[in-house]
């Protein structure tokens, strides 16, 4: 998948070729028996509507000749996020633009030989297609969709499981391909095994494999009704995807800003335009907000002609961060991401999926940490240096942080009577952590004790 960074390793799953960065450069080598297909269908009509309409990553052909190995160039996605980072609103979406494009392909010859949210990115709010090579020509006669099943085991099986027995998507980690029908069933009530839509996802699949013991099927009709029953079954597969969108839920942490007592709206408002003037004064391109809940902020550093980037845990919050960018078209990417318990690299020798730190290394031009340095004191008991360090590394240039006294009531809460723990904790204190790596370039004290501290990272 095309990312940023250049310390990934090249990808090695994929028989058609295989990706790897150099530089800023992101390449995929295309071995020469592939090379003609991967190059007829970058060159038709749908893959170049695709990427103008940013539904698939821009590609250019660096070196093609007929016989070789084909070298491609995509254009870089910004900040490459996994399945595993994503609310369910972005697990629906992807979704969406997987079964949207194997049906615009149909139209044209084409199929999605592979159905994974894998090889979706997102590119902002909006999902993008990032592996071109699995789209391939599509057999006239054939009414199968091979890449059903895989829909159904990275797609449809983890939301089922989400929506119906509450576990949570970041557990589909551990299942590269997703899930199978056995994984789930164990878990369902008899009620929930003959009901909709694990009837159609878990009973009547387990029922099938046990009669045909796992022989393939393959059919042949006319053409004309091999695309009648492929569109019919995206449609059906759609309608499946449907049941699956969960109602929008609340948690304590999503209903915080509308919700939160300790500011005034006048200190609220300082606060706002504490943070709008330093943007302003900043010009920041790209801006990480780190505890962003569900987004002012985000949406502030946008209006400022920022590239956001926001994370936080509470992934209600999340969710209804990248709905609003989502609705509005905003250049935000919101991310179910923990500062404090970063996610590690994972996949073959840990080298296939980047860690979130090493994603983060170096991108951003500011950072905003409002309202999260305290929770990240005293909740994780993270050193006050070394937090200002991790943020040193992250940001080229600027920081824009909140400092929370000890005498703050949102911070005695925090500290349930173990204050003596935290009695080194002051404003002093913080100063001096702090210019270890940044010199100050401004500071505003609200009315509530609080303050605000924009800092100039030490070349």
């Amino acid at each position: 998948m095309p990312t940023t960074n250049s310390s990934a390793k090249q990808t090695f799953r994929d028989p058609a070729g295989t990706l790897y960065r150099e530089g800023g450069r992101v390449l995929r080598r295309v071995y020469a028996e592939s090379a003609p297909s991967a190059l007829a269908w970058l060159g038709s009509e749908r893959a170049q509507e695709w990427e103008r309409s940013r539904r698939m990553a821009g590609t250019t052909v660096v070196t093609g000749n007929v016989g070789e190995a084909v070298l491609l160039e995509h254009e870089p996605v910004f900040f490459p996020s996994y399945p595993w980072e994503w609310t369910p609103g972005q697990w629906v979406e992807a979704a969406r633009l997987t079964l949207e494009l194997c049906d615009e392909a149909l139209e044209c010859g084409y199929i999605l030989k592979d159905a994974t949210p894998l090889n979706i990115l997102f590119s902002d709010a909006r999902p993008i297609l990032v592996d071109v090579l699995s789209v391939e020509r599509s057999e006239p006669c054939n009414p199968l969709w091979a890449a059903h099943a895989q829909f159904v085991r990275t797609f449809l099986l983890p939301l089922s499981a989400y929506v119906h027995l509450g576990w949570p998507l970041a557990a589909v980690q551990q299942h590269r391909d997703g899930y199978e029908p056995d994984d789930l069933a164990p878990f369902l009530s008899v009620w929930q095994r003959i009901r909709a839509p694990f009837l159609l996802l878990v009973t009547i699949p387990r029922l099938l494999e046990k009669r045909t013991h796992g022989v393939g099927y393959r059919a042949s009709v006319s053409e004309e009704v091999s695309t009648f029953t492929l569109h019919r079954l995206l449609r059906k597969t759609r309608s499946q995807l449907d049941t699956l969108v969960r109602p929008v839920k609340h948690s304590r942490w999503s209903r915080y800003t509308a919700t939160m007592t300790h500011y005034s709206s006048e200190d609220k408002q300082a606060k706002l335009d504490a943070v709008r003037n330093w943007l302003e004064e900043l010009h920041p391109q790209r801006v990480l907000d780190v505890g962003a809940n569900t987004g002012d902020y985000s949406r502030l550093a946008a209006s400022c002609g920022a590239q956001v980037v926001a994370w936080d845990s509470d992934q209600e919050a999340v969710e209804e961060n990248w709905r609003q960018a989502f609705r509005e078209d905003l250049p935000i990417l919101a991310l179910v991401a923990n500062f404090a318990w970063p996610q590690p690299s994972t996949g073959w020798r840990n080298e296939e999926h980047l860690s979130l730190m090493e994603r983060a290394r170096g991108q951003f031009d500011c950072v905003l940490m409002l309202g999260l340095l305290h929770h990240l004191l005293v909740n994780e008991r993270l050193p006050l240096g070394a937090i200002l360090c991790q943020l040193a590394e992250i940001t080229t240039y600027a920081a824009i942080v909140e400092w929370i006294p000890r005498e703050d009531d949102q911070f005695k809460d925090l500290c349930r009577g173990r204050d003596a723990l935290y009695s080194h904790l002051t404003e002093e204190s913080f100063l001096e952590a702090a210019t270890a790596d940044f010199a100050v370039l401004g500071h505003q004290h609200l009315s509530n004790g609080r303050s605000l501290w924009l800092l100039g990272k030490r070349a």
